[in-house]
């Protein structure tokens, strides 16, 4: 049994090796084209090498333990252990745990502010808006300055910081941009604030990262970032050549269904807005509840309504059509 567990042990170790080098487009977050994806990476390499200090160790001692003391064929001797106090070795094996967690602890609130979402990012330019509606099963960004918009496509100039707003129409999603930055939530009756930003030239990899039925996997999306100059001749090329989006033609997309790449030179004034504010009534009382009890909605001031339903809010989140600010990138983090 021995021989045939010796030969196993390596034979599983390669095969887990040729299994996972099929897996290297899964490791772009690795890879980042820009400083909020830079940033995580070095959160990430930082826990690694952190956690390492502990693992690498204990798993190294397990198998000289359980190898240097375990039981052969001829041991006739008696299982007679002593057992004896070490004050040295209590402190060590406590101590290093303990000071690794501290150090965890700090780095992970230094960076939870610093990758705070909705933080505008620095730069000389000014940030440009695109508003990102998760439909079933398609994304739909809108650019409300430039007023195109586009389906499954994205382009952006590089080195200037971009303002995702974020929200779903029905379905729960979250929105990610793996080399540019983590994920985040994309909920109804909601809009999340999302600054990402290109530092070079290239075409990024774009998902829905939230199960939302049938054909979610078909929710991929192409980011590509380009010059300035590239960028303006795109958005004037969209406005010149593409028809509009219409009302009629935002239902006809609403409906479940995969989509290809689509664009449009004009889109009804206020969509986005529409969208995340069509579960809102007549003054501020949610015409869907979304599993709360009934009552007006608190505005971002906090005056003028009753909020006796909402104790849930949390700091920096604005609920119901207003920007909602509180979620880490974590996955979605800027974590994700």
């Amino acid at each position: 049994m021995r021989k045939y567990f010796r030969f196993l042990v390596p034979l599983m170790i390669m095969l887990m090796a040729v299994m996972l080098s099929g897996c290297g487009d899964q490791y772009v977050v690795l890879d980042p084209k820009g400083p909020i994806g830079e940033s995580q990476k070095d959160l990430i390499w930082i826990t690694v090498w952190l956690c390492a200090i502990i693992l690498v160790p204990v798993l190294i001692l397990t198998a000289v333990i359980v190898w240097r003391y375990r039981d052969k064929k001829d041991n006739k001797s008696a299982y007679q252990p002593n057992w004896e106090h070490s004050t040295k070795l209590e402190t060590i094996w406590w101590a290093i745990p303990i000071i690794i967690i501290a150090i965890l602890a700090g780095v992970t609130i230094k960076y939870t502010y610093e990758l705070e979402p909705s933080k505008p990012l620095e730069s000389a330019k000014q940030p440009i808006t695109i508003e990102a509606t998760s439909l079933d099963w398609k994304w739909l960004f809108t650019y409300p300055e430039e007023g195109i918009s586009t389906v499954n496509y994205v382009q952006i100039p590089e080195d200037t910081p971009i303002r995702f707003r974020v929200t779903a129409d029905q379905a729960m999603n979250s929105f990610w941009i793996p080399q540019l930055g983590g994920q985040i939530y994309a909920m109804s009756g909601m809009a999340m604030t999302l600054y990402l930003q290109a530092d070079e030239v290239g075409t990024f990899f774009g998902t829905g990262a939230n199960f939302t039925g049938e054909q979610f996997a078909k929710m991929t999306f192409d980011v590509k970032s380009t010059s300035e100059a590239d960028y303006t001749s795109w958005v004037a090329s969209v406005k010149s050549s593409a028809p509009a989006l219409t009302d009629e033609g935002f239902e006809q997309l609403k409906q479940p269904g995969s989509s290809d790449e689509q664009f449009f030179s004009a889109f009804p004034e206020g969509l986005f807005d529409k969208v995340v504010m069509q579960y809102v009534g007549e003054n501020g009382v949610p015409a869907h509840n979304h599993g709360q009890k009934s009552g007006p909605v608190k505005d971002e001031e906090g005056g003028g309504h009753d909020t006796s339903n909402l104790e849930h809010d949390m700091d920096g989140m604005e609920m119901t059509g207003m920007e909602m600010k509180g979620m880490n990138h974590s996955s979605h983090t800027n974590q994700e």
